[in-house]
């Protein structure tokens, strides 16, 4: 699925389903929920925290999926088309930051 039709999916899903979006502030509280609970995964599996009985069940794609449904609605909701977003992004890192990385020390490590 390439970012535009899960852009259509989505729009499709709240229109059909959803009955409409939540407003955008909204949407942007969720948005940061749904980061936590994805960082709370990531940090009890990669990181030093141990899980809780809670937590033992949770799948890292369907949380990052989480996160993905969230900004997928706010960029439709606010008419980012994110395929051209990303492409600019991606314009912009490689002519701001092309040797940056590349020259850094510290990641030479």
């Amino acid at each position: 699925m390439t970012i535009e039709e899960a852009q259509q999916v989505v729009d499709e899903w709240i229109k059909t389903k959803g009955v409409r979006y939540f407003n955008e502030l909204t949407n942007m509280a969720m948005l940061t929920e749904e980061v936590g609970e994805l960082a709370r995964i990531i940090a009890r599996t990669y990181g030093e925290q141990s899980f809780k009985e809670s937590d033992k069940n949770r799948d890292l794609g369907d949380e990052m999926a989480d996160v993905l449904w969230v900004l997928i609605c706010l960029a439709n909701q606010t008419g980012v088309n994110l395929t051209d977003a990303l492409k600019k992004n991606l314009e912009k890192k490689n002519s701001r930051d092309s040797t940056r990385h590349l020259e850094n020390e510290k990641l030479r490590k």
